[in-house]
């Protein structure tokens, strides 16, 4: 359960929180929930994403149903630092399409005294830590994993698996591209796609 921090105006530093987890577990929607919040007790607020996340909206942080909030798209994770300026609370979402600096650039915040809220998937398609996601998690005060509902089973689902036959780490998609599932729907899955696949570079093992 995550419990927001209790400032100590003697202690000039913030935190780091990171919200990960599968696609359509619902990690916008909570990072919009916490900004909302810190917007609502008139927090500085500043949200962030990668420029490569036009699905929605090429300005608009957004969830998969419609919730929404204002953000600054970026190209590096270098442009967060110079933008960041006079912040008390900083968001960032889909960080898992950022280069490695956003790692350093999170934890430059926080030790200036910002709290530092992040989203982003933690696994790519084949199910491996996706990018800078792992060590945002080490790095970070609060971990909070959401789930979503695997549309196989019914169970809880923590991974992304891509419908498609693309091959390319990054695919922008929706529920065309995409679909949750739980760890044994995955591994089916998967196992199927390995099977076919190697029907097709030896047809003569059919």
């Amino acid at each position: 359960m995550f419990l927001e921090n209790t400032v100590n105006y003697k202690e000039q530093f913030g935190w780091i929180e990171v919200i990960c987890g599968s696609m359509f577990s619902g990690k916008t929607e909570e990072l919009i929930r916490r900004l909302k919040r810190a917007q609502f007790a008139k927090q500085k607020v500043e949200i962030f994403k990668p420029t490569i996340d036009i699905r929605y909206d090429d300005d608009l942080v957004m969830s998969h149903d419609a919730n929404k909030i204002r953000s600054t798209p970026v190209p590096a994770a270098a442009n967060i630092r110079i933008l960041a300026n006079q912040c008390d609370v900083i968001g960032i979402d889909e960080a898992q399409f950022f280069d490695d600096e956003i790692v350093s650039v999170c934890n430059d915040l926080a030790n200036q005294g910002i709290r530092v809220i992040v989203a982003g998937l933690d696994m790519d398609f084949k199910g491996n830590p996706f990018g800078p996601m792992p060590a945002l998690m080490a790095t970070a005060e609060y971990v909070t994993k959401v789930h979503a509902v695997c549309t196989r089973t019914g169970n809880l689902a923590q991974y992304s698996h891509r419908k498609s036959g693309k091959s390319d780490l990054v695919v922008l998609g929706e529920t065309e591209e995409y679909e949750p599932l739980s760890r044994a729907a995955f591994y089916k899955a998967m196992h199927a796609t390995k099977k076919k696949d190697s029907k097709k570079s030896n047809p003569s093992n059919e």
